[in-house]
């Protein structure tokens, strides 16, 4: 097994160093072929400049720079297409997920031969509000794109680089890494592993980004939305029909007003209601296909730093963090 571990990097210029000081020397006990693919999303802080620096001065660990913010999974669509080994592990950059913790999620890949592994904290790392938007997420997964692991979904992970292919035409601004790796297999299982809470800054995921973010996949990758709104126009015409029969039954049994305002008030209302929700729905698809056609990228890598993939060691290195003789020694930039 050789292992290619893909982090994407937005406000982490405080972290990054210590998560490859006590990543390297995981992946060196492992005695494996492995590099380091520090995706930097457009992040406005110091972020590049510290993982450029880790990239020239840490054997194995390579930069890429993406030309604006795109997005976590965008971001890791384009490291997991970097990626030039046969296993890729998927972690977060600001230390919740420990390094430590990458061999579990290797030996369960490896002795369950399963495609795909997600790391389950055994206690969540987030607050209330963060893990009940976290879990309607997984459930709204679940139930509307029908993917059953839905629920042990985790940014810590571990699949085997051949999965990409299944995605190998995903393009778009609007990218899931879990609803796409389902297209690829059903081997999918779950260990799980101790995660750390957050010592710097807070979660970049916003409420809004984590409605965006149902959102996206709900309207991306299933077509439930425009079921709801055929179910929608159902519920409406039959409530339509008994206001109808209501006004027909008044109207024969002589128990009939002048206006009638009342009624046809609150038929038009909803009427015009589901009419406006199903066009709604209608539209975001366009948008989408709009959007698509127009061939908006997924990412954009602005520059790279560090060995290509020829470049690696061919053979695992020995204990500790292997440093270059200079900053200037490195292969240049790209």
């Amino acid at each position: 097994m050789s292992v290619s571990v893909v982090i994407p990097c937005y406000r982490s210029a405080r972290t990054l160093p210590a998560l490859v000081d006590r990543l390297m020397p995981v992946l060196h006990d492992l005695a494996v072929r492995h590099e380091v693919i520090l995706v930097v999303d457009g992040s406005p802080d110091d972020t590049w400049e510290t993982a450029a620096e880790l990239a020239r001065r840490v054997d194995a660990v390579r930069a890429i720079r993406l030309s604006r913010n795109y997005g976590q999974h965008n971001a890791l669509v384009a490291g997991i297409r970097e990626a030039a080994f046969e296993v890729v592990v998927t972690m977060d950059d600001d230390l919740q997920h420990p390094p430590e913790q990458i061999p579990l999620l290797l030996a369960a890949l490896e002795g369950d031969r399963l495609d795909l592994v997600y790391g389950v904290p055994h206690d969540e790392e987030h607050g209330f509000l963060r893990s009940l938007a976290s879990r309607s997420v997984k459930a709204a997964m679940a139930g509307a794109l029908g993917i059953r692991t839905a629920r042990t979904i985790s940014a810590f992970r571990a699949l085997r680089t051949h999965m990409r292919d299944g995605f190998e035409d995903l393009s778009g601004p609007h990218a899931s890494v879990d609803v796409a790796l389902s297209w690829a297999t059903t081997q999918v299982g779950s260990v799980g592993v101790r995660m750390n809470g957050r010592d710097h800054g807070r979660s970049n995921y916003t409420p809004r980004l984590l409605v965006g973010h149902a959102m996206n996949m709900l309207l991306g990758y299933s077509t439930a939305p425009l079921r709801a709104a055929s179910y929608l126009g159902f519920l409406v015409g039959v409530i339509g029909l008994l206001l109808g029969g209501a006004v027909l039954w008044r109207f024969a049994t002589g128990d009939t007003t002048v206006a009638g305002f009342t009624t046809i008030a609150s038929m038009v209302a909803l009427f015009s209601s589901a009419q406006l929700v199903s066009i709604g729905v209608l539209g975001e698809y366009i948008g989408r296909i709009h959007g698509n056609g127009m061939g908006r990228p997924t990412y954009v890598v602005r520059e790279r730093v560090g060995p290509s993939a020829a470049d690696l060691p061919q053979r695992p290195g020995g204990p500790g963090v292997p440093v270059r003789a200079g900053a200037g020694s490195g292969p240049d930039e790209r």
